[in-house]
């Protein structure tokens, strides 16, 4: 049962969609960590000091002990605090926001590009033939004789 199984296993990696899959998955982590990057640092802040100095990362609701305030997220978490981060959840959204952004704008391009290539197919398949006007059928776009209905084009 297991003699071929690292045979089967190579073929399986070396086969394109794994590469593939793979090669995507490492372009996604590391295009992953820019947008967080982006967000943490590039568009919260702005947004923050524009809705009167907030930082968004030390937003936090404390479940226990209830009602205890501390200085940051990182000092309750020191503490040992349980809370909800629900600044980080927003933080995490505006990233889900832009990575969809950013993915919807590839697949559109790349659709974009692969219906321009099939309409230009069409177009050089339809100019290959033509339709003999005595018998309706196809035949090559030079034909001076239908082939099917003999008659002079």
């Amino acid at each position: 049962m297991f003699k071929n199984l690292g045979k089967e296993l190579r073929d399986f990696i070396l086969r394109g969609n794994v590469m593939d899959m793979a090669v995507g998955i490492i372009i996604g982590a590391a295009f992953g960590k820019i947008v967080d990057s982006l967000v943490k640092d590039i568009i919260m802040p702005p947004i923050g000091f524009i809705l009167g100095k907030v930082d968004f990362s030390n937003l936090y609701f404390t479940i226990y002990p209830l009602g205890e305030k501390y200085d940051s997220l990182d000092a309750a978490a020191a503490a040992g605090a349980v809370t909800i981060n629900y600044g980080l959840f927003i933080n995490t959204i505006i990233s889900f926001l832009i990575v969809a952004c950013a993915i919807f704008a590839i697949i559109k391009a790349v659709n974009t590009i692969k219906d321009k290539a099939c309409k230009e197919e069409a177009v050089e398949a339809a100019a290959t033939e033509k339709e003999c006007p005595f018998c309706c059928t196809q035949i090559p776009i030079n034909a001076k004789k239908c082939p099917h209905c003999t008659s002079e084009l």
